[in-house]
């Protein structure tokens, strides 16, 4: 209640940090004048190799073990299904490399 209070009380001076940091993971437009900014396009590409390789293990969640919605148990009990599904999501996605097959 009183982060509620300090948000009603600064406004959306408290925000502007968080905002400016958001921005810092949001992809800019590459052309400038029909330029293309090679600098910028490095950042975007770098940006979204993070996003897609930290969305592919949600997805493997999501799908394999139905992680789509939680039935409300209590945090700590949500809490730990919730890792030990990330813990697993990890194993899966690694099981070529522990296994030491190599790709094609």
């Amino acid at each position: 209640m009183a982060a509620v209070l300090g948000v009603r009380e600064l406004g959306l001076q408290a925000y502007e940090p968080v905002w400016h940091a958001m921005q810092d993971f949001t992809n800019q437009r590459t052309r400038c004048a029909g330029e293309v900014d090679e600098v910028q396009r490095a950042k975007n590409r770098n940006k979204s190799r993070v996003r897609a390789r930290v969305e592919h293990v949600f997805a493997v969640v999501k799908r394999l073990w139905g992680f789509t919605k939680v039935r409300y148990r209590g945090l700590q009990k949500n809490a730990t299904r919730a890792f030990t599904a990330l813990a697993l999501a990890n194993i899966y996605l690694c099981r070529g490399h522990l296994r030491g097959q190599v790709r094609p």
